[in-house]
C-alpha cells in the first residue's frame, strides 16, 4: 500500500506502474551493514614526562567517531526533532511522511522525493561514503551518483535497506551512526569534528544554540556552512525558524530555552585542525612527521585489506605514537635556528642535525634550517618537502657526500685486522698507485690518484690515533693500503651506512675520504653503534600504533646485529674521542664532564660539513652545506661567522642541552689492539 501511494501519483509522468514498483521493492538486497568509516589518524610526538602530544592530523574526511555519551542531548534532539519527529515510533519507513510526500510528488510530478527518515538517510550516508572510499575515480563517480540520484529505484532502496536497519540496529545505534557519519561542510564530517570545528568545543559541550547552527547545515552542509560569513544569515534563519521551532513543537526543550537560544547569535569560532604534517612546522617536525608517513608508506604498516598497493593512514583513525622527544626537537631547532639561517645570499644553505638513540634504534630529534612544505606552488626558499636528514626513499634528499666522518669504517676495519691505534702510518700526502689497493669486490685498480692532505700537511709518520685525532688523509690511505677495500665497504654496511639514493656503497680507493653520499640519519645511527659497544640497531620511528577499537598494530622494529666487536668499538671510541678533546673536533666540545667522541667531516671544496658525535646515551649528526652548488663553505661567512665551523656551534649548543636530559657514562676502556676477527 506504501509503495503504491508513493509511485501511483507519477505513473503518468514516469511511465512506472505501482506493481513495478512492489517487484522492484521485492527484489532489493535486504541487509546493510554500515562500513567503518573514514576517520582522522592522529601523528603524536612525547613531552619530557613520557605523556603524548599532537604533531598533526592526517585525514580524507575530517572525522572522530564517538559514543552515545559524548554528543551532548541538544544535537540529538535537534536532529530528530528537525529531520524525523516519529524516529522512535516507526520501523525505518514513516508511513504518514511517506504520503505526504506521495502527494508532493503528484503534484510536482517528481519521482520519489521526500519522506526521509533519519534511517533512510543514514543508510544514503552509507552508500555515499562506501561509494567515496572505491579508489577507481569511473567506479566511484558511477557509485557515487548512484547513491545520490532522485529516482523511484533509490528511495525504494532506501527504504527496503532502512527496514532491515532497524531490525538489527536500536534506534540509539542508528542515531549515533547518523550523528558521526553525517556531512558538515568542506573535509568535515561527524558531530564531534564539526563542534570542534564550528565551535572549538567537544561535542558533549555544545550550547542549545551552537548544536541547532549544526543540524541546520545537514541537508545542505556546503550552503549552509558557518565558517563562510556569508553563509551565517541563511543558516541563522533555518536554525530560528526551522530546527528551534521544531525541538519546541516537540518539547524537548521549554519555552525559556527556546528563547535564549533565539536570542543568542551565530558566533562561530572556527578552530581548524592540525591537518598535515605542515602543521608539525610550530614544533619544528614537519619532516619527521613526514619521515613516519613514508615509513608507513614505503614498509606497508596500514595496507588496505581490500588493496595492498593502498594504505589506511588517511581513513583509519589510528593513533601513530612516534619516538621523537620534544624536548630534544626543539633544543634541535633552537641550535640549527641560532646559526643557520633559512636562506641567505651566500649559498642555497642547507642543515640538518638528527638525533639516534643507542641501543634502541629511536630518532629521537629530527630538525633543519627549513620550514617543511609539501606545496609546490608555495615554495621558497625557506621551505621545501625535502627532508635533508633522510634517504631519499624516505624524504626526497639524495644525500651529501660523508667527507672524513666516513674514515671512521677504515678504522673500523683496521682494528678488526688486528691492528693497533699505536702503529705507525704514513701520513704525507703522495701520488699513489692504485695496482697496490687490494679489492676483492670490484678488483684491484690501476693508474694513479693523487690526494692532498687538509692544508697541505706533511706530518712524516704518526700513529693512527694522532691521524685520526687530526683526520689526516694521507694516513688512512696507507692503512688502506693494508686493507681491503671491499672489506671497508662491507664494515660501513654492518654499520648501517647505505647510499641516500639507494644505490650500492661503492669501494673505490677515493671513497676513504667519504666520496659515497649518505644520510644523516644513517651516520647518526652508525655512531649509535659504536657507542652501543658495537651493535647496529636500524633506526625506527615508530613505537606504537592503536587501532580504533584499541587494538595494536604491528609496527616496524629496530633490527640490532653486531657491526663490531665490543673492544673494536671501545677503541673506536677512544680514538674519535681525542678527535673532540684536542684534534679537529674540539670546536664541538661542549666540556660539560660528558664523555664524547667525534669525528669531523669536510668535502673537496668545502661544499658539505660535517660533525657526528656520540655519548653512550645519544648520537648525533649535524650536516651544513649547500643544497645546490658548490659554494666553500669556509671561504664563505654566514652571520659574520665563517660557514665551515657553524657544524660545530649547531652540535656544541645542541649537545650541551641534550647532554643536561641525558648525560651520557663513562666510555668503555680501550684496549691496545683488539683480536683479529
Amino acid at each position: 500500500m506504501l509503495i503504491s501511494a508513493l509511485v501511483a501519483p507519477v505513473v503518468a509522468v514516469a511511465g512506472v506502474a505501482a506493481e513495478t514498483g512492489v517487484q522492484l521493492f521485492e527484489t532489493m538486497p535486504e541487509a546493510l551493514t554500515p562500513d567503518a568509516l573514514a576517520q582522522t589518524t592522529d601523528i603524536y610526538a612525547k613531552n619530557a614526562a613520557g605523556e603524548p602530544v599532537l604533531l598533526a592530523s592526517v585525514y580524507e574526511q575530517n572525522r572522530k567517531n564517538v559514543p552515545w555519551e559524548a554528543i551532548s542531548l541538544f544535537a540529538k534532539d535537534a536532529v530528530v526533532s528537525t529531520e524525523d519527529p516519529r524516529f522512535y515510533r516507526h520501523g525505518g519507513v514513516d508511513v504518514t511522511s511517506a504520503v505526504r510526500a506521495a502527494i508532493g510528488n503528484a503534484a510536482s510530478g517528481e519521482v520519489g522525493s521526500g519522506a526521509s527518515t533519519i534511517s533512510m538517510q543514514y543508510v544514503k550516508n552509507i552508500l555515499v561514503q562506501r561509494a567515496e572510499a572505491i579508489r577507481d575515480k569511473d567506479e566511484r563517480e558511477a557509485a557515487y551518483e548512484e547513491a545520490v540520484k532522485t529516482s523511484l529505484d533509490r528511495k525504494l532502496r532506501e527504504m527496503r535497506l532502512a527496514i532491515s536497519l532497524e531490525k538489527s540496529l536500536t534506534k540509539q545505534q542508528i542515531l549515533l551512526g547518523y550523528l558521526n557519519i553525517a556531512h558538515f561542510g568542506g573535509s568535515v564530517y561527524g558531530i564531534q569534528a564539526a563542534a570542534e570545528y564550528y565551535f572549538g568545543v567537544n561535542a558533549s559541550d555544545l550550547t542549545l544554540a551552537q548544536a541547532a547552527s549544526l543540524v541546520a547545515m545537514v541537508n545542505e552542509p556546503n550552503g549552509l556552512r558557518i565558517d563562510d560569513p556569508d553563509n551565517i544569515g541563511d543558516n541563522t534563519f533555518r536554525r530560528d525558524n526551522d530546527v528551534l521551532p521544531a525541538m519546541l513543537k516537540q518539547r524537548t526543550i521549554t519555552q525559556a530555552q527556546y528563547d535564549e537560544a533565539i536570542a543568542t547569535p551565530v558566533e562561530p569560532k572556527i578552530t581548524p585542525p592540525s591537518t598535515g604534517c605542515h602543521a608539525a612546522n610550530p614544533l619544528g617536525a614537519g619532516f619527521f612527521c613526514d619521515y613516519v608517513q613514508r615509513v608507513i608508506e614505503n614498509e606497508k604498516v596500514l595496507t588496505d585489506p581490500k588493496d595492498a598497493n593502498y594504505s589506511t593512514l588517511t581513513r583509519g583513525g589510528y593513533d601513530i605514537f612516534t619516538t621523537l622527544d620534544l624536548d630534544l626537537q626543539a633544543a634541535a631547532v633552537s641550535a640549527v635556528d641560532e646559526y643557520v639561517p633559512r636562506s641567505t645570499d651566500v649559498l642555497d644553505i642547507g642543515s640538518s642535525l638528527v638525533t639516534v638513540e643507542p641501543g634502541t634504534g629511536k630518532i629521537l630529534a629530527m630538525a633543519q634550517n627549513k620550514d617543511f612544505n609539501a606545496d609546490p606552488d608555495a615554495a621558497s626558499a625557506g621551505n621545501t618537502a625535502i627532508n635533508y636528514g633522510a634517504d631519499y626513499d624516505y624524504g626526497g634528499s639524495s644525500g651529501f657526500q660523508a667527507g672524513s666522518t666516513y674514515k671512521v669504517f677504515t678504522l673500523a676495519e683496521w682494528l678488526k685486522d688486528g691492528r693497533s691505534l699505536s702503529d705507525p702510518v704514513n701520513g704525507d700526502a703522495r701520488p699513489l698507485n692504485l695496482s697496490t689497493f687490494k679489492d676483492s669486490c670490484q678488483g684491484t685498480g690501476s693508474g694513479s690518484y693523487s690526494p692532498k692532505n687538509d692544508g697541505a700537511q706533511r706530518p712524516g709518520t704518526m700513529s693512527v690515533r694522532a691521524a685520526t685525532a687530526g683526520s689526516v688523509n694521507g694516513a688512512f690511505f696507507s692503512m688502506a693500503q693494508k686493507l681491503d677495500q671491499c672489506e671497508i665497504r662491507k664494515t660501513a654496511e654492518a654499520f648501517g651506512l647505505k647510499r641516500a639514493d639507494g644505490k650500492e656503497l661503492t669501494s673505490y680507493v677515493s671513497d676513504v675520504l667519504g666520496t659515497n653520499e649518505v644520510s644523516p640519519v644513517r651516520m647518526a645511527s652508525a655512531f649509535a653503534a659504536i657507542a652501543n659497544k658495537g651493535v647496529y640497531c636500524s633506526p625506527i620511528a615508530i613505537e606504537r600504533i592503536v587501532a580504533p577499537d584499541g587494538s595494536d598494530v604491528p609496527v616496524p622494529q629496530s633490527a640490532c646485529s653486531a657491526a663490531v666487536a665490543p673492544e673494536v668499538a671501545a677503541t673506536m671510541a677512544s680514538a674519535l674521542e681525542s678527535v673532540i678533546t684536542g684534534g679537529t673536533g674540539s670546536a664541538s666540545n661542549p666540556r660539560d664532564g660528558v664523555p664524547v667522541f667525534g669525528k669531523t667531516g669536510t668535502t673537496d671544496s668545502e661544499k658539505d660539513t660535517w660533525f657526528v658525535g656520540a655519548t653512550t646515551t645519544l648520537a648525533t649528526a649535524v650536516w651544513v652545506g649547500n643544497v645546490t652548488g658548490g659554494v666553500s663553505l669556509r671561504r664563505s661567512k654566514v652571520g659574520g661567522i665563517q660557514a665551515d665551523t657553524l657544524r660545530h656551534r649547531v652540535w656544541k649548543q645542541y649537545m650541551t642541552a641534550a647532554n643536561a636530559r641525558f648525560p651520557g657514562g663513562g666510555l668503555p676502556e680501550a684496549v691496545s689492539r683488539p683480536v683479529r676477527d
